[in-house]
Order: structure tokens, then sequence, then C-alpha cells
């Protein structure tokens, strides 16, 4: 649930948001992406009231998103895959969408995976297939949800350096994220929630040094 939530985003900023377990983070993106509704408030987007536009509407406008649990379609290729995105989320032509899809694997680092289908591979492989399906729409913010949980620190670290090179193609990025040092390496800003509810916005380091912030997502007693 979110509830009295209000949030901004600059062009080409990289802002993190991190919160307990079921502080409302997800149902943050899917109000943003409209996988849910709003009760009440809107959302803007390049001065557009996105607020009763269905999700594939708000793909087309520039809105990505990956998810948790990366589900690919197992059967097709990492390719197939993209041209998917490329094609209906992104409404590209058959001719461009080769073109946007092969940059993209090169740019996430599955260029060598093309022809492979996207059941067989790896977690870190799909964790940037599911990045490279989000970008395929041609976003111009780009929702990450995890994307880093479950993997090694070494794979960890090789996610972050996509990351970064996906910032250079001046996409603005909104990452949750639990594993912080990640995120740190990456954002602009960072907002912590807690039940529904922004707790804190700022300057990275100077959030995560706040007693509250600590108290509440840390676990560590301000008395």
């Amino acid at each position: 649930m979110i509830d009295n939530f209000s949030m901004h985003l600059d062009d080409g900023e990289a802002l993190g948001i991190i919160g307990p377990n079921g502080a409302g983070k997800s149902t943050l993106f899917s109000l943003i992406t409209g996988s849910l509704a709003l009760d009440s408030g809107s959302i803007i987007f390049k001065q557009r009231n996105l607020t009763r536009l269905p999700a594939h509407f708000r793909c087309r406008a520039g809105i990505g998103r990956s998810y948790q649990i990366p589900h690919p379609f197992g059967g097709m290729t990492v390719f197939e895959n993209l041209l998917v995105g490329a094609t209906f989320g992104g409404g590209q032509t058959e001719i461009k969408s080769y073109e946007t899809c092969t940059e993209l694997l090169e740019l996430t680092g599955l260029i060598e995976k093309a022809n492979t289908l996207a059941g067989s591979l790896t977690l870190l492989e799909r964790k940037r297939l599911e990045m490279a399906r989000a970008l395929a729409t041609q976003p111009k913010v780009l929702l990450l949800d995890e994307i880093a949980g479950g993997l090694t620190e070494h794979e960890v670290n090789a996610l972050i350096s996509t990351i970064k090179d996906i910032r250079k193609k001046g996409i603005s990025i909104i990452w949750i994220e639990h594993i912080v040092h990640a995120l740190m390496s990456v954002i602009d800003r960072l907002v912590v929630i807690n039940f529904g509810q922004k707790l804190d916005d700022g300057d990275p380091k100077t959030v995560l040094n706040s007693p509250e912030v600590q108290e509440v997502y840390m676990g560590i007693s301000i008395e």
C-alpha cells in the first residue's frame, strides 16, 4: 500500500529506493507502470498525465520496467525475446527492431547468447535479459526492481558496470534494491519507504546516516 506519497525524477537522474520488506516499493512501480490503479493522486510523465492510461500506453510513452524474478519466453532465443519488446512494447518496425536489439545485446553483454534459448540462461544472464527486454521498448525511464538479488558479489559488480553503461545513454533510472552498496555506486539520490510512506529523500550518504533510517531499515536503535 502506498499512502500520501510524492516523488519526482529529473532527466538523466539515477534514483535509488530502499525500505523494509513489504514497505510498498514494488507496489510503487506497479502504480507507475499501470499494473495497479491509483485510488487518488496522479502520475505525471514528461508533462503528460498518465494516471488513467493503461500499462501498454505508459510503456509506449517511455516507461520500462524489470521484475524481481525474470520470466523470459523460455522457448524463444535471447534475440527473439528482445524483438518482442522492441516491436510490441516499443512499436518499432521489424527492420528498426533488428538494429535496436543488436545494440542492446552489445550493451548488456549478451551478444554471444543471441541465439541461445532464454530458458537455458544462468541467473545473471536472465537478469541481463530482463534489463535488455525493458530497454528494447526504448524507455526514457528504466525501473529496476531488485535486479541484483540472488547474484554473487562478482556478478553484482558486473551488473553494476552494465547499469552504469545504460546511464551513459541518458536513460533515467529508478532502482529498488536491498544490496545497498550496489545502489550507492550508481545513484544520485536515495528515497526510503516505510509502510507505504516516504521516510527520507536526498543525498544517499546523508539519508543512510539518518538515525531514523538506520533504525527502520537497518535495525539500529536510535536510543
